[in-house]
């Protein structure tokens, strides 16, 4: 951290041929990184030293009880589905993985859009700092019957899942259960209409909703079968 004043001229030009020297290798660092991959003819390149798109990127929200049984829930963007009832998550270590390694369980939501704001507080702000988050923005939870974790009511889609593994900042959960509010239900299915999930878009750092149905899964290729 700078101090507020320097206390001589000696200590300035140290500083300031520190920051040459930092300067020099960040320089040096970006080189070596171009360097490193060749460039795809007719693209644009942006190396390997770049924010991924890898979309679509869910908001997941992951809700576990602290020490004290208080509701915790944070956002996690990477993450998805591990295996067909196993889900994975990529993290590191802060207070939602402090909890899981003492509960064994968590429950994963999908932020949506009418959730934008709250679900995007619940990833800037720790629960370190703030143990009552969830109630801060107004959301109520109810404690799952099959883990030991809260289900966040205003979620209206949410999976119930017990620790398989954590290590090295990869999380494996297996779903117990699936359960869905009736209003984003059409013929007893989950509807992505109706529960406008969001995803994260790392290209312009915004949320951006679930689109049209644009084709049919398993379908649409059977033109070329014909």
């Amino acid at each position: 951290m700078k101090r507020l004043f320097y206390l001589t001229l000696a200590a300035t030009l140290c500083f300031v041929g520190c920051k040459h020297t930092e300067n020099q290798k960040t320089q040096d660092n970006t080189m070596n990184a171009k360097e490193s991959y060749n460039e795809v003819a007719g693209r644009k390149n942006f190396g390997p030293d770049h924010a991924l798109v890898t979309t679509p990127q869910p908001c997941v929200m992951i809700a576990t009880w602290d020490k004290d049984h208080t509701p915790d829930v944070m956002m996690a963007a990477w993450a998805g589905q591990y295996d067909y009832k196993q889900i994975v998550v990529s993290m590191s270590k802060h207070k939602t993985t402090e909890n899981l390694e003492r509960t064994g369980a968590f429950t994963v939501s999908f932020a949506d859009i009418r959730t934008v704001a709250e679900s995007d507080y619940f990833g800037l702000v720790s629960g370190n700092k703030v143990p009552d988050k969830v109630a801060k923005v107004g959301f109520t939870f109810t404690p799952s019957p099959n883990v030991d974790a809260p289900i966040i009511d205003q979620y209206p889609l949410t999976l119930e899942c017990k620790v398989v593994s954590w290590a090295d900042g990869i999380l494996v959960g297996e779903v117990v259960n699936m359960s869905a509010d009736e209003s984003i239900l059409t013929d007893g299915k989950v509807d992505l209409a109706k529960l406008q999930p969001i995803v994260f878009d790392a290209a312009s750092m915004t949320y951006r909703s679930i689109g049209d149905v644009v084709g049919q899964a398993w379908g649409a290729g059977k033109i070329f079968t014909e």
